[in-house]
């Protein structure tokens, strides 16, 4: 026997409530009648503060650099510059470090590197970390060729995209942006920007990833500072001291370059130092 207003979807019984049987649930609306505001808010207020969180900690795991994955290969071990070429005037090992320096007894001839002899790089992750003077910049060159042609002014050249090494915190002159060395486009991406080149525009910004006061906290002047580049297909993304500094999409297929060498930068000009230390690189 069926009491009435029950025992069918959507009946009713006392007060014009719904109810459900054992075979049917109660609609959502009919839910939402049923219930007195007051008990209802509480409820609401509750999901849309999960949503909230959901929301910000899915902010902060994209602004936040990977955990590092298992089976990196390290590329310095910290005694000798076994598996690099580069001036030997330059480039040495000091106290665990490379260590690359230019004085106004030894000069560079022109912007010169300390090469990597692992081959070409295409997809991969690298890690490692810097610090330097201020008295001129340095750089980490992937997916970059090696000139050895009459346009080179000394034997350890190369070509191609450069993450900026700096001692300086206020932007857009400091670590992190692309360079496009040795090539015509010069600044490809600054810190901060998530951006792509096209060919039909060159470089356009969609987003901004962090301001000058959230850059002065995070970069340790003076001071080792730590770096992830990670480059996927036409996307690179730079990552200081665990933060996304730059997400870079290479749309430019005549300029864009899927694989090259690494290497390490001195600059030209002002006497300068550069260190490296902890060098580690997954390729994908």
């Amino acid at each position: 026997m069926v009491t009435s207003g029950m025992g069918r979807l959507g009946g009713r019984g006392v007060g014009g409530c719904c109810y459900a049987t054992r075979n049917f649930p109660v609609r959502f609306w009919n839910l939402l009648e049923c219930t007195p505001m007051s008990r209802f808010l509480p409820l609401v207020l509750v999901l849309a503060a999960s949503v909230f969180v959901v929301g910000a900690r899915a902010d902060e795991a994209a602004t936040t650099a990977p955990p590092e994955p298992s089976g990196m290969q390290v590329l310095f071990g910290g005694k000798d510059l076994t598996g690099w070429d580069g001036d030997p005037r330059l480039w040495s090992v000091k106290d665990g470090v490379i260590h690359g320096e230019t004085t106004p007894e030894n000069v560079a001839a022109g912007n010169t590197f300390l090469i990597w002899q692992g081959g070409a790089v295409g997809d991969f992750e690298l890690r490692l970390s810097f610090r330097c003077n201020a008295a001129n910049n340095s750089g980490i060159q992937y997916r970059s060729r090696r000139i050895t042609d009459e346009s080179a002014k000394n034997k350890w050249v190369v070509r191609g995209y450069q993450h900026e090494i700096r001692n300086e915190n206020k932007l857009p002159n400091v670590p992190g942006f692309i360079y496009d060395e040795g090539g015509s486009r010069g600044r490809i991406c600054q810190v901060g920007e998530q951006a792509t080149w096209e060919t039909e525009g060159g470089r356009k910004v969609v987003k901004s990833l962090i301001d000058q006061d959230e850059f002065t906290k995070l970069m340790k002047l003076d001071d080792w500072n730590d770096v992830v580049i990670s480059a996927e297909g036409k996307r690179i993304r730079h990552y200081l001291n665990g933060r996304l500094i730059l997400d870079f999409t290479d749309n430019e297929p005549k300029l864009a370059r899927a694989e090259g060498v690494l290497a390490l930068q001195l600059h030209a000009g002002m006497p300068m130092w550069a260190e490296y230390r902890n060098i580690r690189l997954l390729s994908r």
